[in-house]
């Protein structure tokens, strides 16, 4: 069971016998192969003194189970948190607000993540007295950049390890390293795949992948069947938003980490939630991936759908325009940018009459808006309405087309302007009688 609460604990491990003090490297850990070499590698290779840090932000993991690897690995302390909430509060709220797609696909799962992971580095190197933080990126990723960003952003002063970039060893190699110094390694079988998970999404990448031209295969799924086994009957949720935030799923008031991690389960169970995307990295790769995100998928849909009913048109198109650039600052690290900033505080404004309800149907694959109530509704019936009870001025009508379209009139009279020829009067439209 998933212990809660544990919040920036530290554990000293073993006592560690150095006849010169070493200075300290904050490690961000996840518990697998490649950071846990990095920990004998940091101290050998760099002569430093290894505390790690471990945020669950959703992803499977047993915190109490990675701190005893991380000391048993030759960390000098750990530190575990349960951060999901945190999560959610401040970095998934702001995104569903923004509807955050970058390059209109992805929801940024794994981007939303990295910059809290970078703030408790920072704050653990602030704690500890440490000059440096690391991480276990390797240099043709994302990662690597927003981890680095973040800690330039909060912390300039602090140095950036990056060991995966510096050493030359591969996954046989890191294996026998890891044996070598005594460190438990679980599996020896690598799975064809890379994969990261949070409570935002599921990203998949490598192996049969990387070839755009075949399709994923069924094994690379794990939170969303295949949406030609999803049951055949839909299942309709209800999501009430306030202030363009989701409180509720199905008339249960939630706070959003539960309500996020609740509709996950609903909308997979249905096979919502598929990404395949070629997407644009960073570094100027382009990369094949594969996301699971039913929740994201679902949530953003609603919001969207809300905010059309209660957001008049000029502000919907240039909050498209903001969105956009919102989203693609998260992907490139640049979460604590005071461009990110500024826009988000925009987006926050744009948010206040963003409440309602809104039902939306999940059927193979497809999550589909069906319903949406607002108290700040701008939809009015006996302006929409071709029934009776229409009481849309229609007389109004010619007098605004003519005067809307006045540019695009004189513009086209002017087939050829010349010096010598004059342009043709503008005609004006015929007087009506009644």
């Amino acid at each position: 069971m998933r212990p809660h609460g544990i919040n920036l604990t530290p554990v000293v491990g073993r006592p560690f016998v150095d006849p010169m003090a070493r200075s300290k490297v904050v490690l961000a850990y996840s518990g697998g192969l490649d950071t846990s070499v990095a920990i004998p590698w940091l101290r050998e290779e760099k002569g430093l003194e290894v505390v790690t840090v471990t945020a669950d932000v959703g992803q499977p993991v047993d915190l109490e189970k990675v701190r005893a690897k991380a000391l048993a690995s030759g960390a000098s302390s750990a530190y575990v948190a349960d951060a999901r909430e945190e999560f959610a509060a401040e970095f998934l709220q702001p995104a569903i607000q923004a509807n955050a797609l970058y390059e209109g696909v992805y929801p940024l799962s794994t981007a939303l993540a990295r910059p809290l992971i970078a703030r408790r580095l920072v704050e653990v190197a602030r704690r500890e007295g440490a000059t440096a933080v690391a991480h276990g990126c390797t240099g043709k990723g994302n990662d690597q950049v927003r981890f680095e960003l973040s800690t330039q952003s909060l912390a300039p002063e602090l140095e950036v390890i990056a060991p995966a970039r510096e050493w030359t060893m591969n996954r046989d190699a890191e294996i026998a390293y890891a044996a070598a110094h005594g460190i438990p390694v679980e599996a020896t079988k690598r799975s064809p795949y890379s994969t990261d998970e949070n409570l935002w999404g599921r990203s998949v990448e490598c192996g049969v992948l990387e070839d755009p031209a075949i399709e994923p295969p069924e094994e690379v799924y794990a939170w969303t069947r295949s949406p030609m086994e999803a049951p055949d009957a839909p299942a309709y949720v209800e999501l009430e938003f306030d202030a363009g935030v989701p409180v509720s799923l199905d008339g249960a008031r939630l706070p959003l980490h539960a309500l996020v991690a609740r509709l996950n389960e609903v909308a997979g169970a249905h096979g919502v939630g598929r990404i395949d995307h070629l997407e644009s990295r960073v570094v100027g790769i382009k990369s094949r991936e594969v996301y699971e995100c039913p929740a994201a998928t679902v949530l953003l849909d609603a919001h969207r759908a809300l905010e059309a009913l209660v957001l008049p048109r000029d502000l919907l198109a240039f909050k498209r325009t903001a969105e956009q650039r919102y989203a693609e600052l998260v992907y490139d690290g640049l979460w604590f940018a005071p461009l990110r900033t500024s826009l988000e505080a925009f987006v926050t404004a744009t948010q206040e009459r963003v409440s309602g309800a809104v039902s939306v149907k999940l059927s193979k694959g497809r999550s589909t808006v069906v319903g949406r109530s607002s108290g700040a509704s701008l939809y009015r019936a006996g302006l929409a309405t071709y029934a009776e009870g229409d009481r849309f001025r229609r007389e109004m009508a010619e007098g605004f087309i003519y005067v809307w379209g006045l540019p695009s009139r004189t513009w086209a009279s002017v087939a050829e302007p010349t010096a010598s020829v004059a342009a043709p009067p503008v005609a004006a439209p015929p007087v009506r009688t009644t």
